[in-house]
C-alpha cells in the first residue's frame, strides 16, 4: 500500500538519505566503465573474437600474475576486436543513460515518480542477473552484455531522475538536497572500482553480480513502502506545508481529496484578502488554486526550443558530453599507450606492467568520483550566489494600496534596491558555465601530456566538469524558461547530447585502428572543439545587459506614469492594460 503525501512528508529524511545511497550504488554506475571493462575481459566476454594473430594480451579470471596458476580458470585472449565490441556496449548503455530523460520526463509528469522508480530498480536487478548468467558461458552468451548494459543504463537513469523530485519537500534546503542528488549520481562511477577490489580479493564475478541484484531488489521494496503515488508539488505551485497538512484531512471528507483540498485552500485565500474592491486578484470558490498562471501557457514551447539560449546550450552540452564519454570509454587504452609507448606487441614484462598500471589508475579514477559529492554542492553555491538579496518581480496590479503607501513613506526603501531574481540567476549561470569551461579546457591540456602522474590531475578535472555541467544547465533552464517547459527542455537537451556522444565509438575505432592507440590528435581536436563552450556564457553576458536596460527603461516609464497620474484614495492606480 502506497503511503499518502503527508506520510511521505514525515519520512522525507529517510527517503532523502536512502536516495543518496541508492544513487551511489545503482544510478550511473556505467560511468565507472574502466574497472568493469577489466573484469569483463578477465571473464572472457567476446574473447572468442581474438586469434593468435590479433591478440594483444592474455588474461584469466584471477589475480594478476606472471604465470597461470594451477587450477585457475582458462586463459582468455584479449584483442582490439574484443575491446571495440565491449566499448560498443558501453556506448549503448551510456546513450540510454542520457537519452532516456526525455521520455522519462513525460512519463513522470503523467504517472509520478513511484512507478518509474519501481521499474528502474527492477530493470537494474535484471541487468545484474543477466551479466552474472552470461559469465557462465561467455563464448555463447557474450551478446547478452548489450541488453544487460542497456537495462543497466535505463534503470539507473530512472532512479536518478525520480530522486530529483525529492528536494521539493525541503523548502530552503532544496538547492542543497538537489546538489547532493546530482553529486551522488555523478559519484556512482566509484561503484565498479569498489566492486573490482572485491573481485581482486577472490570473490567470484557471478556471486558479486547476484548479490548486487539482490540489493537492487531492496531499492524496489523501499520505494514500494515509502514513495507516494502523488507527485511532489513544486514550492511555487502551492504552499507545500499547507498541502501536506490538508491532505490527511481531505481523506475523511465526503468530497474527493482534490476537491476538498481545493475548496479549503480557496477559502483560506479568500479570508486572507480584505475585499474584492481592494484586490483585483480575488479568487472565487470555483477557481482551483493549483491552476498555473495564464502567462505561463501564453509562451509556446517552440519559442523556448528555438530560443538562442537553448540552441547555444545544445552546442555546449553536446561538446561536453562527447568529451566526457570518450575519455571514459578510452581511458584504459590511453593509459596502456603511455606505458607501452604504442608498441603493438610489447614484451611480456611490459604487457604485465601495463595491465597492473591500468588497473591501478582505473581504481584511482573511480575513487576520485567521490569528489562529485563535494563539487556539486560547490556549483550549487555558485548558482545560488546572492540569491537571498533578490526579490521576485511583483506585478503592479497585484500590489495593494497599503503596500505602495508603506513603500513611499519608508525612508530606507530606496537606499539599497534589491536585485532582480531572474537577472541574478542568469548571471550566476554565466559565471558557472565560464568556470566549468575553463576546467574543461584545463582537462584537455593535461590529457595531451604523456605523463602518468599528470593524468591524476586529468581525473580530478574530468570529475569536476562532470559534476558541474548538469547543475549549470539545470539552473539556467530554471531561470529562463517556464516551469512547465523545464522537464521537456532538459530531456530534449539530454537526448540530443546523447545522440552526439554516439560519435565516441567512431573516435575509439579511429584511435585503436589508424592511429595505433595514440590519442594525441583526437584529444587535440576535442580540446579545440571545447573552446566553443565559451559561446554560451558570452551570449548570456549580452543577454543580461539587455535585461538590465529593459528593466531600467521600464522603471523610468513607471515612475513617469506614477507622477502624472497620482494616487487614488485607496492607494491603487487606475485600471489600465499597462
Amino acid at each position: 500500500m502506497a503511503p499518502s503525501l503527508s506520510q511521505a512528508y514525515r519520512r522525507r529524511w529517510w527517503m532523502a538519505v536512502t536516495a543518496v545511497i541508492e544513487n551511489l550504488l545503482f544510478s550511473a554506475v556505467l560511468l565507472g566503465w574502466g574497472s568493469l571493462l577489466i573484469m569483463l575481459k578477465n571473464e572472457g566476454f567476446y574473447s572468442h573474437l581474438c586469434t593468435e594473430e590479433n591478440v594483444t594480451n592474455q588474461s584469466w579470471g584471477g589475480d594478476l600474475s606472471s604465470a597461470q596458476p594451477p587450477l585457475a580458470p582458462p586463459a582468455w585472449l584479449s584483442c582490439v576486436d574484443q575491446e571495440e565490441m565491449l566499448n560498443l556496449g558501453f556506448t549503448i548503455g551510456s546513450f540510454l543513460l542520457s537519452a532516456a530523460t526525455l521520455p522519462l520526463g513525460i512519463l513522470m509528469d503523467r504517472f509520478g515518480p513511484r512507478p518509474l522508480r519501481l521499474l528502474g530498480s527492477a530493470l537494474f536487478a535484471l541487468s545484474c542477473s543477466m551479466i552474472a548468467a552470461s559469465a557462465y558461458d561467455p563464448p555463447v552468451l557474450s551478446a547478452l552484455i548489450f541488453l544487460a548494459l542497456s537495462l543497466n543504463g535505463f534503470g539507473g537513469i530512472c532512479l536518478t531522475f525520480t530522486s530529483l523530485t525529492l528536494p521539493n519537500m525541503f523548502g530552503n534546503l532544496s538547492s542543497t538536497l538537489m546538489s547532493l542528488m546530482i553529486g551522488s549520481y555523478a559519484s556512482s562511477a566509484v561503484t565498479f572500482p569498489g566492486i573490482k577490489l572485491i573481485y581482486d580479493a577472490g570473490v567470484p564475478f557471478t556471486v558479486i553480480m547476484f548479490v548486487w541484484s539482490s540489493l537492487a531488489c531492496l531499492v524496489f521494496l523501499n520505494c514500494f513502502l515509502n514513495w507516494p503515488v502523488e507527485s511532489f508539488p513544486a514550492p511555487q505551485e502551492i504552499n507545500y506545508v499547507k498541502k501536506i497538512k490538508l491532505s490527511g484531512l481531505a481523506l475523511d471528507h465526503k468530497l474527493t481529496g482534490d476537491r476538498f483540498h481545493s475548496h479549503v485552500s480557496t477559502v483560506g485565500l479568500r479570508l486572507s484578502q480584505k475585499s474584492p474592491a481592494e484586490s483585483k486578484e480575488f479568487i472565487s470558490s470555483e477557481e482551483h488554486v493549483d491552476k498555473p498562471a495564464d502567462n505561463t501557457h501564453a509562451i509556446p514551447f517552440r519559442r523556448s526550443v528555438f530560443s538562442p539560449i537553448f540552441l547555444w546550450s545544445l552546442i555546449t552540452m553536446a561538446m561536453t558530453q562527447i568529451r566526457i564519454i570518450f575519455y571514459m570509454g578510452s581511458m584504459n587504452k590511453m593509459l596502456e599507450f603511455l606505458v607501452t609507448g604504442g608498441q603493438e606487441h610489447p614484451s611480456e614484462e611490459r604487457a604485465k606492467e601495463a595491465e597492473e598500471t591500468v588497473g591501478f589508475y582505473a581504481s584511482v579514477f573511480g575513487t576520485l568520483q567521490l569528489l562529485c559529492l563535494v563539487s556539486c554542492p560547490l556549483i550549487g553555491y555558485m548558482m545560488d550566489w546572492k540569491m537571498k538579496e533578490c526579490e521576485e518581480p511583483l506585478k503592479q496590479e497585484q500590489r495593494t494600496g497599503g503596500e505602495k503607501d508603506k513603500e513611499s513613506s519608508d525612508p530606507n526603501a530606496n537606499q539599497k534596491p534589491r536585485r532582480d531574481k531572474k537577472i541574478q540567476k542568469i548571471t550566476n549561470a554565466m559565471r558557472s558555465f565560464t568556470f566549468t569551461n575553463m576546467l574543461l579546457v584545463g582537462f584537455g591540456i593535461t590529457s595531451l601530456i604523456n605523463n602518468l602522474p599528470i593524468q591524476i590531475v586529468s581525473f580530478i578535472l574530468h570529475t569536476m566538469v562532470r559534476g558541474f555541467i548538469h547543475s549549470c544547465c539545470g539552473g539556467l533552464y530554471a531561470a529562463v524558461y517556464p516551469s512547465n517547459h523545464f522537464g521537456t527542455l532538459t530531456g530534449l537537451q539530454s537526448l540530443i547530447s546523447a545522440l552526439f556522444a554516439l560519435f565516441q565509438q567512431l573516435l575509439f575505432i579511429a584511435m585503436v585502428g589508424p592511429l595505433h592507440g595514440d590519442p594525441f590528435w583526437i584529444n587535440l581536436s576535442l580540446l579545440l572543439f571545447s573552446l566553443a563552450g565559451f559561446l554560451l556564457p558570452g551570449y548570456l553576458y549580452f543577454h543580461c545587459r539587455n535585461l538590465v536596460k529593459e528593466m531600467q527603461a521600464k522603471d523610468g516609464t513607471n515612475q513617469s506614469e506614477e507622477a502624472l497620474r497620482g494616487h487614488h484614495s485607496n492607494g491603487q492606480l487606475p485600471n489600465s492594460d499597462t
